[in-house]
């Protein structure tokens, strides 16, 4: 009972609507079905399979909000559900932020389901981790990682006559190797709607050979470098820039977004011009849900536009705030890029250091948005456009807007994380230590 169809779950969500006593009702139902494997030097240790399914209930009086949740789907627990909110409700203070629910609106259908991940079984899932451990028991090395999938879907609808529903699929796949002595070390990150994308072999592969070729590191001296960035490390330190584009936290004076003495830097030339992003619910290689929580469709969204920062999102109740429409934020962020690949900047490279993840990432100063944290799981010097020998990992103190501002080429973009993030080749890139974590 997991996974509904739009009409089930549209008839659940009606029934409890029908129930409600209160001004404003808005319920939330969302369920999951998928399966794990995870496994540690060379054996797989636990694997599982999980279906979930759970409804939610806000009901308003007022300004005053109650919200009970529940996972049992006769009617005497709905309407239980549905009493315990309001009854919270009129227990609840005033919101003075509160905004009353949309009426209709109108989605896109999205692309985020896939049939054949969908299907995957215990079986798909082992014959997948067995190609992965078939990789490192032939290297000779250890490795340890998670497989798993997941269908799900989430739908609501409120008292006004809201109704949005969306089905998606998921896998994801991660795993490190290591040599026995412990002294080299890989790692890969992939996730996918779409089952035929993933290849554990191929990942595998990669990571061993990392693991292989990071073994009798050299320290190099901390110092600004030119650095390749694969697209795991970049969406690793990039992801923390863009919770940044929020309008309420820059007008507010707490993000780097905010321009000293008042307002934002909207509009401002932030990064290098050949750096665009946008967010695109319907784009195929990382597609997502049309609609937020509240019932606001997501749409395309250009973010920046030749290195100047073209929109801020805005909540409803901050765009009333400033009498201007809301725009949601959207985690499906793509940098656009180039063509190359990431060979093709290691080879364009005369003297760098590739880092393949940055790993304990910490803020330092959220004005600038300068952070620190460490290199792992190889990092390696370039000399003449080639991987020299591999180097001890480095703590790096870098912001990701000044980093942006330092491209000096990106590559062709490829899913990682919840974005869609090109290689990249950036200049003057701050270590400021050496580190002796593998």
């Amino acid at each position: 009972m997991a996974i509904l169809s739009k009409e089930e779950a549209q008839a659940i969500l009606k029934k409890v609507i029908g129930y409600s006593k209160a001004d404003f009702c808005e319920v939330g139902l969302n369920g999951s079905d998928g399966g794990n494997i995870r496994y540690a030097r060379n054996a797989v240790s636990t694997a599982g399979q999980i279906s979930t399914m759970s409804l939610g209930v806000s009901s308003t009086f007022g300004k005053k909000t109650g919200t009970a949740t529940i996972n049992e789907f006769d009617d005497a627990s709905l309407q239980k559900v549905v009493k315990r909110a309001e009854e919270l409700a009129m227990l609840a203070p005033e919101n003075p932020e509160f905004m009353p629910p949309l009426g209709p609106q109108t989605f896109a259908e999205s692309n985020t389901y896939n049939a054949k991940t969908a299907a995957m079984t215990p079986d798909t899932r082992a014959e997948m981790v067995g190609k992965s451990l078939s990789v490192s028991k032939a290297a000779g090395l250890d490795a340890a990682g998670f497989l798993e999938n997941s269908t799900r879907f989430n739908a609501i609808m409120n008292s006004k006559g809201l109704f949005a529903y969306n089905k998606g699929t998921d896998v994801s796949f991660s795993v490190t190797v290591r040599n026995k002595q412990g002294t080299g070390s890989g790692y890969v990150e992939q996730g996918f709607n779409d089952l035929d994308k993933m290849d554990t072999l191929a990942l595998s592969k990669i990571a061993a050979s990392k693991a292989n070729g990071s073994a009798g590191a050299k320290a190099i001296e901390p110092g600004k470098y030119t650095v390749i960035l694969e697209p795991l490390a970049a969406s690793d330190i990039i992801g923390n820039m863009f919770r940044g584009f929020d309008a309420r936290s820059a007008d507010e004076g707490r993000s780097f977004m905010s321009k000293k003495g008042g307002g934002t830097r909207l509009g401002e030339q932030l990064f290098s011009e050949n750096v665009n992003i946008y967010s695109d619910p319907m784009n195929t290689e990382i597609p997502s849900s049309t609609f937020t929580g509240e019932g606001l469709p997501v749409k395309r969204t250009q973010w920046v536009e030749k290195g100047i920062v073209k929109n801020l999102s805005y909540s409803r109740y901050w765009a009333a705030q400033k009498n201007v429409q809301p725009l949601p934020f959207s985690r499906s962020m793509i940098i656009e890029g180039g063509t190359q690949s990431l060979e093709d900047l290691i080879k364009s490279t005369e003297k760098g250091i590739l880092v393949t993840r940055f790993w304990y990432i910490r803020s330092v100063d959220p004005q600038t948005l300068l952070l620190t944290g460490l290199t792992r799981d190889g990092t390696f010097y370039i000399e003449n456009g080639e991987i020299k020998f591999p180097i001890k990992n480095f703590r790096f103190n870098e912001s990701p807007v000044i980093m942006l501002n330092n491209v000096e080429a990106l590559g062709k973009p490829v899913r990682t994380g919840s974005g869609l993030i090109p290689p990249m080749k950036i200049r003057d890139f701050t270590f400021t230590s050496l580190s002796d974590a593998v």
